[in-house]
């Protein structure tokens, strides 16, 4: 298993890298200081106003952090310069999505300008004509996710790799934050499975007797978290035998975990829609997944079901086998808390579960774990009623909160000490090196009307989707169960209100070859080995801008009323340094083809 720590070396663009606090110091949740509207306040503070509040601390200073990669070492592309060395680890975005439309283009553009990786359109194209509701679609994201990753041409074993949903998902912070949370959430799970499950003895050296102890478990893969269990079955290990959430057993007051409509209970089963870790562990898991589809004819009712059972198995045996080497002290502890109500094993609860059978040589354990806490993944399947849009410069909002959430009297929360010491969030739209050189081609005219910006923005100052009961802004927010958030929600999003801007900065920001060179030099703007900006790449190897995939889909992504892509101040045909169109007059195409065909 690919150890957190080889991913160390990654930072954002054009930043330069320095260990991070919680790598030198792991602190578990509890131990961040109180941001409670009734607590004493120290070095953090809830809401920030124009009028300092009395226990504002001094303004936090930016990180310095270290390029994220150097460029690749291929010229397959004609993307990057060849004979350049590729030093660190690379990030990877997979987006599975077999077709385009406005929900798509949403994901897309909010991975954009928060400068995450250019997205990988997993089975773009693809055609599904299987069996079940969706007709092998959620179940063919497993074997085309699987495919992309072992071929090692794509991703290498030490790569990290995010994969989202294609089309219910939104990043609301950079990747920096992202991958920062990723490494705390991993220290202070490893650090559980230490206390709970020990250690055992390995070798130390290849070849050598000397041994040394090694954690009996450890976790390397994050999936988002839900509060219900689905569509797997209630006595299913995926349902009955995964850990119980880390929140607080009364954070969401008296009534928590027993609220039979799943509002007030905590998340701790697994969603497939998110996914983060390194590639070596994420191929091993998908390729166990293809198998229970391929070989056990497990895929009909989809992903979800086929990672919660993965999930689950895993669980059950890493319980299961605890509980065989406990001593006659342990069982007996175990015993009692469990007639008192109070025991930690999911096993001990009183409920029916469906025994498995372990089958001999066949592997159980991925290093599987989910975010209880949304830091990294918001879901939103009956936890809408948790998250607000919160603008932390606005203190008159507190007591609106707290009425409308009785159960946040005592629970702390407030901007992340991450996102103080985080660039601004326009800044992340054109992080890399900006062309002076007009014959670069991409670049889009300067307009004042469609390039108006602020000049500055801080993160304290935008509404942010907070997660009130976790006490998190979460990296991204996949809305999954209630649908109609996916237009509801969407203008209240930080980014929505210049989009079009941040969309025409961001693509604004040279892709030639020379920015490579001096991404070579400076290690500023290329996160995975291909490189490019301003499109997608599918996973057979095509570029796509995003006048490829999102035509046409103005009204309902930027909802400004300022017309078509690339043609609001008039029709014009526009190509990159490599002769890819970027801009072109579609509808004029299409007039022609129509005039074609009337007269053909």
């Amino acid at each position: 298993m690919v150890s957190h720590r080889s991913f160390d070396g990654i930072a954002e663009p054009g930043q330069t890298y320095s260990t991070p606090a919680f790598l030198r110091k792991a602190r578990s949740r509890r131990s961040r200081a109180p941001l409670s509207t009734r607590s004493s306040y120290t070095n953090s503070y809830r809401f920030a106003g124009k009028t300092p509040l009395p226990y504002a601390p001094p303004a936090l200073h930016h990180e310095v952090e270290s390029p994220l990669i150097a460029p690749p070492t291929k010229d397959d592309n004609k993307t990057v310069p060849a004979g350049t060395q590729k030093t660190n680890p690379s990030f990877h975005l997979l987006v599975p999505a077999s077709e385009s439309n406005p929900n798509l283009c949403k994901t897309v553009l909010t991975s954009f300008v928060l400068a995450y990786p250019p997205p990988t359109l997993v089975n773009y194209g693809k055609k599904f004509e299987g069996e079940g509701w969706d007709k092998g679609s959620h179940a063919g994201k497993i074997r085309g996710v699987f495919d992309y990753l072992n071929n090692k041409k794509n991703a290498a074993d030490e790569d990290m790799v995010l994969i989202v949903d294609g089309y219910d998902v939104w990043f609301q912070l950079p990747p920096i934050i992202m991958i920062k949370r990723y490494h705390q959430m991993i220290n202070e799970a490893n650090n559980r499975l230490r206390r709970r499950y020990g250690t055992k003895s390995r070798t130390t050296k290849e070849g050598s007797s000397m041994t040394g102890m090694a954690p009996m478990y450890t976790q390397s893969i994050v999936f988002g978290a839900d509060k219900i269990c689905w569509p797997n079955r209630r006595s299913d290990p995926a349902c009955a035998a995964i850990p119980y959430s880390t929140l607080p057993k009364d954070a969401y007051g008296p009534l928590t975990d027993t609220d039979e409509k799943a509002f007030l209970n905590r998340p701790r089963y697994l969603n497939s829609g998110t996914i983060m870790g390194p590639v070596k562990d994420v191929r091993a898991m998908y390729e166990a997944a293809v198998h229970k589809v391929e070989k056990e004819n497990k895929g009909t009712i989809g992903d979800q079901f086929v990672f919660a059972e993965i999930f689950g198995e895993q669980e059950y045996q890493r319980e299961t086998q605890r509980q065989s080497t406990r001593g006659a002290g342990g069982k007996w502890y175990e015993w009692v808390t469990n007639v008192l109500g109070g025991s930690d094993s999911p096993l001990a609860a009183n409920q029916t579960i469906t025994n498995m059978t372990a089958e001999p040589g066949r592997r159980y354990e991925f290093g599987i774990g989910l975010d209880y806490e949304s830091s990294m993944f918001q879901t939103m399947t009956h936890s809408a009623g948790d998250v607000e849009f919160v603008a932390y410069n606005d203190s008159a909002i507190v007591p609106g909160i707290l009425e409308k959430h009785p159960n946040l009297k005592s629970t702390p929360f407030g901007l992340p000490v991450d996102l103080q010491l985080a660039h601004g969030p326009l800044w992340y739209s054109s992080p890399g090196n900006h062309s002076l050189d007009q014959t670069d081609g991409i670049l889009l005219p300067h307009s004042d009307r469609l390039d108006d910006l602020p000049e500055e923005l801080d993160w304290f100052e935008v509404p942010l989707a907070t997660n009130l009961y976790s006490a998190t802004v979460p990296s991204l927010i996949h809305v999954n169960g209630d649908k109609s958030l996916l237009e509801s929600w969407w203008p209240s999003m930080w980014f929505h209100p210049y989009s079009r801007a941040l969309l025409r900065r961001f693509i604004r920001s040279t892709q030639t070859r020379k920015a490579a060179q001096a991404a070579a030099a400076g290690g500023q703007t290329w996160w995975d080995m291909r490189g490019g900006r301003g499109g997608v790449w599918t996973d057979n190897g095509l570029w796509m801008s995003w006048n490829d995939v999102c035509k046409k889909a103005e009204e309902e992504v930027f909802m400004d009323g300022k017309g078509t892509w690339g043609k609001e101040e008039g029709s014009r045909k526009k190509t990159n340094y490599f002769g890819t169109v970027m801009i072109e007059d579609e509808d004029d195409g299409e007039d022609k083809g129509e005039e074609k065909e009337k007269t053909g």
